[in-house]
């Protein structure tokens, strides 16, 4: 991907960042060659701050971070496309996007905690064993990982023959959680999952 960062005077370019799973466009900032390399290197959606004249990676302050999914230019190499899952509302009054529209993947019943969750195991998965479940599972390696996932679904069956609510969800979650480790391991996101069957979907 070529950037043309030598077409405006500043050296920034403009980056409209978009909702991966609403579509919804959250906010429009800007970007020099550092804040894309940091993004890219993080996950976690950084710009230049005009303002603060420094990098600054939304939600380094209040924890609303901008998930990184996609990033693309455009034809003229001088603007980019940035789709990423938020975690939390993106503008600084606290509404969704900044342009005070409602954004669906931020309310009840959404998802989006499930991008945060695929950051935690990406994070822990690089500190020891000895401090982090995630860790210790990891360095057992991927037939260790797949064979939890077995044995989770296994009590998943199991439980959804009771009448146990509770013990469903629990398990449903303990196989969600580790179906998520597997993903990681395999170099995979829960985005490329849904993209398969959004891809299905359209066929149909």
């Amino acid at each position: 991907m070529k950037i043309d960062f030598d077409k405006y005077a500043d050296g920034l370019v403009p980056a409209v960042i978009q909702d991966a799973s609403s579509g919804k466009v959250l906010m429009l900032g800007f970007m020099n060659s550092e804040a894309v390399q940091q993004t890219k290197d993080t996950g976690k959606v950084t710009f230049f701050s005009r303002s603060k004249q420094r990098l600054w990676t939304k939600g380094e302050e209040s924890g609303n971070f901008l998930l990184l999914q996609q990033m693309e230019v455009d034809c003229d190499n001088d603007t980019l496309l940035i789709k990423a899952q938020p975690v939390g509302p993106v503008c600084h009054t606290g509404a969704d996007t900044c342009w005070n529209e409602s954004n669906p993947s931020l309310h009840p019943g959404d998802h989006s905690f499930l991008a945060q969750l695929e950051q935690i195991i990406q994070q822990r998965r690089q500190v020891s064993p000895e401090e982090s479940y995630v860790a210790r599972l990891f360095q057992k390696g991927l037939n260790k990982i797949a064979q939890k996932v077995g044995e989770e679904a296994v009590e998943v069956v199991i439980e959804a023959k009771d009448n146990n609510d509770d013990l469903f969800k629990n398990e449903s979650a303990d196989l969600l959680f580790h179906y998520l480790l597997l993903l990681n391991a395999k170099g995979f996101s829960l985005s490329d999952i849904i993209a398969v069957l959004q891809e299905r979907h359209e066929k149909k």
